[in-house]
Protein backbone atom coordinates (compact mmCIF):
# COMPACT_ATOMS: atom_id res chain seq x y z
CA UNK A 1 0.00 0.00 0.00
CA UNK A 2 1.36 3.54 -0.86
CA UNK A 3 1.94 5.28 2.39
CA UNK A 4 0.25 8.33 2.26
CA UNK A 5 1.07 12.07 4.62
CA UNK A 6 -2.05 13.18 5.94
CA UNK A 7 -2.61 16.48 8.00
CA UNK A 8 -5.60 16.71 10.16
CA UNK A 9 -7.23 19.93 11.76
CA UNK A 10 -9.84 19.63 14.35
CA UNK A 11 -10.09 21.45 17.17
CA UNK A 12 -9.93 18.80 19.81
CA UNK A 13 -8.65 15.09 20.51
CA UNK A 14 -8.46 12.77 23.05
CA UNK A 15 -5.27 14.47 24.37
CA UNK A 16 -5.56 17.53 24.53
CA UNK A 17 -8.89 20.10 24.54
CA UNK A 18 -11.28 17.81 24.91
CA UNK A 19 -15.47 18.86 24.12
CA UNK A 20 -17.26 16.15 22.64
CA UNK A 21 -17.55 12.85 20.10
CA UNK A 22 -15.62 14.50 17.64
CA UNK A 23 -12.74 14.26 20.43
CA UNK A 24 -13.15 10.52 19.83
CA UNK A 25 -14.59 10.19 16.21
CA UNK A 26 -11.02 12.08 14.81
CA UNK A 27 -8.49 10.87 17.24
CA UNK A 28 -9.36 6.85 16.73
CA UNK A 29 -9.52 7.63 12.67
CA UNK A 30 -5.97 9.72 13.02
CA UNK A 31 -5.16 6.76 14.47
CA UNK A 32 -6.47 3.98 12.84
CA UNK A 33 -4.52 5.38 9.68
CA UNK A 34 -1.09 5.82 11.05
CA UNK A 35 -1.37 2.28 10.77
CA UNK A 36 -0.42 2.56 7.88
CA UNK A 37 0.04 6.14 6.88
CA UNK A 38 1.81 9.42 8.24
CA UNK A 39 -0.69 11.27 10.45
CA UNK A 40 -0.02 14.85 11.32
CA UNK A 41 -3.07 16.24 14.02
CA UNK A 42 -2.82 20.07 14.03
CA UNK A 43 -5.16 20.50 17.00
CA UNK A 44 -5.22 23.11 20.16
CA UNK A 45 -3.37 22.06 23.46
CA UNK A 46 -2.90 22.41 27.35
CA UNK A 47 -0.56 24.97 28.66
CA UNK A 48 1.13 22.15 30.58
CA UNK A 49 1.78 20.04 27.20
CA UNK A 50 4.43 19.91 24.81
CA UNK A 51 4.05 21.40 21.24
CA UNK A 52 4.95 18.46 19.21
CA UNK A 53 4.93 14.88 20.67
CA UNK A 54 3.55 11.39 18.99
CA UNK A 55 1.05 9.40 20.34
CA UNK A 56 -0.07 5.96 18.82
CA UNK A 57 1.70 6.61 15.43
CA UNK A 58 -0.12 9.75 15.28
CA UNK A 59 2.05 13.45 15.09
CA UNK A 60 0.77 15.91 17.14
CA UNK A 61 1.04 19.56 16.49
CA UNK A 62 -0.59 21.41 19.66
CA UNK A 63 -1.28 25.28 19.57
CA UNK A 64 -2.38 27.98 22.20
CA UNK A 65 -5.62 30.28 20.95
CA UNK A 66 -7.23 32.75 22.52
CA UNK A 67 -10.84 34.45 21.90
CA UNK A 68 -12.92 36.30 23.53
CA UNK A 69 -16.21 34.25 22.01
CA UNK A 70 -16.11 30.77 19.74
CA UNK A 71 -15.78 32.51 16.51
CA UNK A 72 -13.07 34.46 17.30
CA UNK A 73 -11.24 31.43 19.20
CA UNK A 74 -11.51 29.49 16.22
CA UNK A 75 -9.73 32.05 13.85
CA UNK A 76 -7.27 32.57 16.29
CA UNK A 77 -6.96 28.91 16.04
CA UNK A 78 -6.55 28.58 12.05
CA UNK A 79 -3.72 31.05 11.91
CA UNK A 80 -1.48 29.19 14.56
CA UNK A 81 -2.64 26.03 12.78
CA UNK A 82 -1.36 27.48 9.27
CA UNK A 83 1.95 28.47 10.97
CA UNK A 84 2.93 25.19 12.60
CA UNK A 85 1.66 23.24 9.28
CA UNK A 86 3.54 25.62 7.62
CA UNK A 87 6.99 24.15 9.32
CA UNK A 88 5.59 20.83 8.81
CA UNK A 89 5.35 21.55 5.59
CA UNK A 90 8.70 21.97 4.94
CA UNK A 91 9.79 18.67 6.04
CA UNK A 92 7.83 16.59 3.20
CA UNK A 93 4.74 17.18 1.18
CA UNK A 94 1.67 16.32 2.16
CA UNK A 95 -0.87 14.12 0.59
CA UNK A 96 -4.35 15.07 1.64
CA UNK A 97 -5.20 17.76 4.69
CA UNK A 98 -8.16 16.78 6.22
CA UNK A 99 -10.76 19.37 7.93
CA UNK A 100 -12.91 18.82 10.69
CA UNK A 101 -16.33 20.95 11.07
CA UNK A 102 -16.12 24.09 10.67
CA UNK A 103 -13.63 25.08 13.01
CA UNK A 104 -10.21 25.45 11.32
CA UNK A 105 -12.55 27.56 8.36
CA UNK A 106 -9.86 30.14 7.95
CA UNK A 107 -6.92 27.35 7.92
CA UNK A 108 -8.65 25.85 4.81
CA UNK A 109 -8.72 29.15 3.37
CA UNK A 110 -5.37 29.87 3.50
CA UNK A 111 -4.65 26.20 2.56
CA UNK A 112 -7.21 26.01 -0.26
CA UNK A 113 -4.65 25.63 -3.18
CA UNK A 114 -3.48 22.13 -1.56
CA UNK A 115 -5.27 18.85 -1.93
CA UNK A 116 -8.49 19.08 0.91
CA UNK A 117 -10.54 17.34 2.20
CA UNK A 118 -13.70 18.76 4.95
CA UNK A 119 -16.01 16.23 6.95
CA UNK A 120 -19.15 17.54 8.50
CA UNK A 121 -19.83 15.90 11.55
CA UNK A 122 -22.95 18.11 11.73
CA UNK A 123 -24.46 21.56 10.96
CA UNK A 124 -24.99 24.78 13.04
CA UNK A 125 -28.44 24.23 11.90
CA UNK A 126 -28.80 20.79 12.85
CA UNK A 127 -27.35 21.38 15.93
CA UNK A 128 -30.15 24.21 16.55
CA UNK A 129 -33.25 24.17 14.44
CA UNK A 130 -33.95 27.38 13.43
CA UNK A 131 -34.64 28.24 16.57
CA UNK A 132 -31.56 30.86 16.44
CA UNK A 133 -32.16 32.45 13.12
CA UNK A 134 -31.12 35.84 14.53
CA UNK A 135 -28.46 35.01 16.67
CA UNK A 136 -25.25 36.77 15.19
CA UNK A 137 -22.82 33.46 16.54
CA UNK A 138 -25.24 30.82 14.25
CA UNK A 139 -25.58 33.01 10.91
CA UNK A 140 -21.36 33.32 11.54
CA UNK A 141 -21.07 29.42 12.09
CA UNK A 142 -23.70 28.64 9.32
CA UNK A 143 -21.50 30.81 6.90
CA UNK A 144 -18.22 29.18 7.20
CA UNK A 145 -19.70 25.55 6.76
CA UNK A 146 -20.93 26.94 3.76
CA UNK A 147 -17.54 28.72 2.55
CA UNK A 148 -15.84 25.41 3.60
CA UNK A 149 -17.90 23.03 1.63
CA UNK A 150 -17.16 25.86 -1.22
CA UNK A 151 -13.50 25.73 -0.92
CA UNK A 152 -12.67 21.87 -0.07
CA UNK A 153 -11.75 19.89 -3.28
CA UNK A 154 -14.00 16.99 -1.79
CA UNK A 155 -16.63 16.91 1.48
CA UNK A 156 -17.47 13.74 3.52
CA UNK A 157 -20.57 13.41 5.78
CA UNK A 158 -21.06 10.73 8.47
CA UNK A 159 -24.44 9.82 7.38
CA UNK A 160 -26.97 9.53 4.45
CA UNK A 161 -28.77 11.78 6.38
CA UNK A 162 -26.74 14.88 6.71
CA UNK A 163 -25.04 14.63 3.18
CA UNK A 164 -28.97 15.29 2.59
CA UNK A 165 -28.55 17.73 5.15
CA UNK A 166 -26.22 19.60 4.01
CA UNK A 167 -26.54 19.66 0.23
CA UNK A 168 -30.37 21.21 1.33
CA UNK A 169 -28.53 23.61 2.82
CA UNK A 170 -25.46 24.66 1.58
CA UNK A 171 -26.23 23.69 -2.40
CA UNK A 172 -23.44 21.20 -2.70
CA UNK A 173 -23.37 19.02 -5.84
CA UNK A 174 -23.76 15.61 -4.88
CA UNK A 175 -20.71 14.53 -7.08
CA UNK A 176 -18.38 16.41 -4.55
CA UNK A 177 -20.22 14.78 -1.40
CA UNK A 178 -19.95 11.63 0.08
CA UNK A 179 -20.77 9.46 3.56
CA UNK A 180 -17.84 7.92 5.05
CA UNK A 181 -19.86 6.78 8.38
CA UNK A 182 -17.96 7.39 12.52
CA UNK A 183 -16.45 4.10 13.63
CA UNK A 184 -15.98 2.08 17.16
CA UNK A 185 -13.17 0.31 18.79
CA UNK A 186 -15.94 -2.06 20.28
CA UNK A 187 -13.47 -3.79 22.56
CA UNK A 188 -12.60 -0.48 24.27
CA UNK A 189 -16.37 0.02 25.37
CA UNK A 190 -17.00 -4.06 26.55
CA UNK A 191 -15.94 -5.26 30.65
CA UNK A 192 -17.54 -7.91 32.35
CA UNK A 193 -18.66 -6.58 35.48
CA UNK A 194 -20.97 -7.60 38.49
CA UNK A 195 -23.98 -5.37 37.42
CA UNK A 196 -25.65 -5.57 40.75
CA UNK A 197 -22.64 -4.76 42.51
CA UNK A 198 -21.98 -1.15 40.24
CA UNK A 199 -25.76 -0.52 40.51
CA UNK A 200 -25.34 -0.19 44.37
CA UNK A 201 -22.09 1.67 44.28
CA UNK A 202 -24.91 4.61 42.11
CA UNK A 203 -27.06 3.54 45.20
CA UNK A 204 -29.85 1.80 42.96
CA UNK A 205 -31.16 -1.50 43.93
CA UNK A 206 -29.53 -4.24 42.19
CA UNK A 207 -32.97 -5.97 40.52
CA UNK A 208 -33.87 -2.48 40.06
CA UNK A 209 -34.14 -1.96 36.15
CA UNK A 210 -31.68 0.55 35.65
CA UNK A 211 -31.64 3.35 32.43
CA UNK A 212 -28.86 5.30 31.07
CA UNK A 213 -28.40 8.74 29.33
CA UNK A 214 -24.73 9.42 28.16
CA UNK A 215 -24.10 12.24 26.33
CA UNK A 216 -23.56 15.64 26.59
CA UNK A 217 -26.54 17.86 28.26
CA UNK A 218 -27.69 20.26 25.33
CA UNK A 219 -30.58 21.05 23.17
CA UNK A 220 -29.80 18.64 20.31
CA UNK A 221 -29.00 15.72 22.03
CA UNK A 222 -32.65 15.92 23.87
CA UNK A 223 -32.16 14.96 27.41
CA UNK A 224 -34.79 17.14 28.26
CA UNK A 225 -37.08 15.06 26.75
CA UNK A 226 -36.53 11.68 28.68
CA UNK A 227 -36.62 13.86 31.75
CA UNK A 228 -39.88 14.60 30.76
CA UNK A 229 -40.98 10.85 30.24
CA UNK A 230 -39.48 9.68 33.29
CA UNK A 231 -43.01 9.81 35.02
CA UNK A 232 -44.46 7.83 32.56
CA UNK A 233 -41.64 5.37 33.08
CA UNK A 234 -42.20 5.47 36.61
CA UNK A 235 -45.54 4.77 36.59
CA UNK A 236 -45.55 1.92 34.49
CA UNK A 237 -42.36 0.43 36.52
CA UNK A 238 -42.13 2.23 39.90
CA UNK A 239 -38.61 0.92 41.12
CA UNK A 240 -36.99 2.07 37.70
CA UNK A 241 -33.89 4.44 37.94
CA UNK A 242 -32.20 6.48 35.56
CA UNK A 243 -28.70 7.83 35.53
CA UNK A 244 -27.19 11.06 32.90
CA UNK A 245 -23.63 11.03 32.38
CA UNK A 246 -22.32 14.35 30.56
CA UNK A 247 -22.37 18.14 31.44
CA UNK A 248 -23.49 20.53 29.28
CA UNK A 249 -25.73 23.87 29.77
CA UNK A 250 -28.93 22.59 30.36
CA UNK A 251 -27.39 20.87 33.16
CA UNK A 252 -28.61 23.56 36.04
CA UNK A 253 -31.74 23.33 34.28
CA UNK A 254 -32.57 19.53 34.70
CA UNK A 255 -31.15 19.13 38.13
CA UNK A 256 -33.44 21.88 39.08
CA UNK A 257 -36.16 19.96 37.56
CA UNK A 258 -35.30 16.45 38.83
CA UNK A 259 -35.54 17.29 42.23
CA UNK A 260 -39.07 18.57 41.53
CA UNK A 261 -40.32 15.54 40.08
CA UNK A 262 -38.54 13.08 42.91
CA UNK A 263 -35.28 11.48 43.50
CA UNK A 264 -34.63 8.40 40.71
CA UNK A 265 -32.76 10.79 38.42
CA UNK A 266 -29.08 11.27 39.09
CA UNK A 267 -26.38 13.64 37.11
CA UNK A 268 -23.15 11.96 37.19
CA UNK A 269 -21.28 14.71 34.99
CA UNK A 270 -18.23 13.88 33.26
CA UNK A 271 -17.20 10.47 34.09
CA UNK A 272 -13.39 8.82 33.27
CA UNK A 273 -13.22 6.48 30.84
CA UNK A 274 -12.86 3.25 32.31
CA UNK A 275 -15.48 4.05 34.97
CA UNK A 276 -17.87 4.96 31.98
CA UNK A 277 -17.24 1.83 30.34
CA UNK A 278 -17.70 0.05 33.93
CA UNK A 279 -21.31 1.31 34.32
CA UNK A 280 -22.26 1.13 30.66
CA UNK A 281 -21.87 -2.35 30.89
CA UNK A 282 -23.99 -2.40 34.46
CA UNK A 283 -27.00 -0.49 32.91
CA UNK A 284 -29.84 -2.46 31.50
CA UNK A 285 -31.10 -0.03 28.34
CA UNK A 286 -29.83 2.95 26.72
CA UNK A 287 -31.78 5.78 25.87
CA UNK A 288 -30.86 8.08 22.87
CA UNK A 289 -32.98 11.17 23.04
CA UNK A 290 -31.79 13.25 20.22
CA UNK A 291 -33.94 15.72 18.24
CA UNK A 292 -30.84 15.59 15.91
CA UNK A 293 -27.70 13.12 15.46
CA UNK A 294 -26.08 13.45 12.43
CA UNK A 295 -24.54 9.61 13.26
CA UNK A 296 -24.78 8.90 16.80
CA UNK A 297 -21.64 7.40 18.38
CA UNK A 298 -23.72 6.63 21.84
CA UNK A 299 -25.10 4.07 19.61
CA UNK A 300 -21.92 2.11 18.84
CA UNK A 301 -20.63 2.30 22.31
CA UNK A 302 -24.02 0.76 23.84
CA UNK A 303 -24.14 -1.77 21.35
CA UNK A 304 -20.55 -2.20 22.01
CA UNK A 305 -21.80 -3.50 25.65
CA UNK A 306 -24.34 -5.44 24.17
CA UNK A 307 -26.71 -3.11 25.27
CA UNK A 308 -30.46 -2.93 24.11
CA UNK A 309 -31.06 0.88 23.12
CA UNK A 310 -34.53 2.95 22.50
CA UNK A 311 -33.52 6.04 20.50
CA UNK A 312 -35.26 8.69 18.19
CA UNK A 313 -35.82 8.18 14.70
CA UNK A 314 -33.73 10.71 13.44
CA UNK A 315 -30.75 11.00 11.54
CA UNK A 316 -27.99 8.19 11.73
CA UNK A 317 -30.12 6.54 14.86
CA UNK A 318 -32.61 6.03 12.10
CA UNK A 319 -30.56 4.63 9.47
CA UNK A 320 -28.29 2.35 11.54
CA UNK A 321 -30.79 0.65 13.55
CA UNK A 322 -32.93 -1.75 12.78
CA UNK A 323 -36.48 -1.35 14.11
CA UNK A 324 -37.22 -3.91 16.86
CA UNK A 325 -34.51 -5.85 16.33
CA UNK A 326 -31.52 -4.14 17.66
CA UNK A 327 -32.81 -1.52 19.04
CA UNK A 328 -36.24 0.58 19.30
CA UNK A 329 -37.18 4.10 17.33
CA UNK A 330 -39.38 6.28 18.58
CA UNK A 331 -40.84 9.78 18.01
CA UNK A 332 -38.70 12.60 19.46
CA UNK A 333 -41.48 13.36 22.06
CA UNK A 334 -41.79 12.39 25.75
CA UNK A 335 -44.86 10.75 25.51
CA UNK A 336 -42.86 8.42 22.52
CA UNK A 337 -39.94 7.98 24.61
CA UNK A 338 -41.45 6.66 27.39
CA UNK A 339 -43.66 4.10 25.13
CA UNK A 340 -40.84 3.31 24.02
CA UNK A 341 -38.90 2.45 27.28
CA UNK A 342 -42.60 0.85 28.92
CA UNK A 343 -41.90 -2.09 26.27
CA UNK A 344 -39.01 -3.25 27.30
CA UNK A 345 -38.16 -2.21 30.69
CA UNK A 346 -39.63 -5.47 31.98
CA UNK A 347 -38.08 -7.75 29.54
CA UNK A 348 -34.45 -8.49 30.00
CA UNK A 349 -33.94 -11.37 27.81
CA UNK A 350 -35.62 -9.06 24.90
CA UNK A 351 -32.99 -6.34 26.22
CA UNK A 352 -30.41 -8.92 25.41
CA UNK A 353 -31.28 -10.13 22.45
CA UNK A 354 -31.75 -6.57 21.01
CA UNK A 355 -27.41 -6.05 22.74
CA UNK A 356 -26.29 -9.05 21.11
CA UNK A 357 -27.81 -8.29 17.38
CA UNK A 358 -26.37 -4.59 18.00
CA UNK A 359 -22.47 -6.13 18.63
CA UNK A 360 -23.11 -8.24 15.26
CA UNK A 361 -23.83 -5.14 13.66
CA UNK A 362 -20.99 -3.44 14.61
CA UNK A 363 -18.54 -5.31 11.72
CA UNK A 364 -19.02 -2.60 9.09
CA UNK A 365 -18.29 -0.14 11.95
CA UNK A 366 -14.80 -0.82 12.81
CA UNK A 367 -12.22 2.03 12.26
CA UNK A 368 -10.08 -0.24 10.47
CA UNK A 369 -13.17 -0.59 7.80
CA UNK A 370 -13.74 3.20 7.78
CA UNK A 371 -10.21 4.52 7.50
CA UNK A 372 -9.89 2.34 4.42
CA UNK A 373 -13.14 3.86 3.20
CA UNK A 374 -11.65 7.49 3.78
CA UNK A 375 -7.91 6.81 1.96
CA UNK A 376 -9.84 6.10 -1.17
CA UNK A 377 -11.67 8.91 -0.83
CA UNK A 378 -8.32 10.61 -0.52
CA UNK A 379 -6.48 8.91 -3.99
CA UNK A 380 -10.09 8.73 -6.31
CA UNK A 381 -10.85 12.64 -5.46
CA UNK A 382 -7.46 14.14 -4.48
CA UNK A 383 -4.12 12.61 -5.98
CA UNK A 384 -3.16 15.18 -9.06
CA UNK A 385 -5.51 17.72 -7.84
Amino acid sequence: METLRIAFFCWESLYSVRVGGLAAAATNLAESLAKEHEVHFFTPGLKTQKKVTEKNDVFYHRCRPSGSNIVEYCKNMSLQMVDDYLIEEKRGKFDALHFHDWHPTEALHLLQDRPTVVTLHSTQYGRNGNNFGDWWEFKEISGKEWYAALISKKITTISEALKEEAMWLYNIPEWKIKVVPNGIHPEKFYMEVNAGEVKKDYGVDPLAPLVFYMGRLVYQKGPDLLLDAVPKIFDYQSNARFLFAGDGDMRSYLEHKAKINGGYVRFLGYLPDMEFVRLLNAVDLVVIPSRNEPFGLVLLEAWSAKKGVVATDVGGLSENIDNFENGIKVDVSPESIARGVNQVINDPEYLKKMGEKGWKKLSKFRWETISNKLVETYKSEISGI
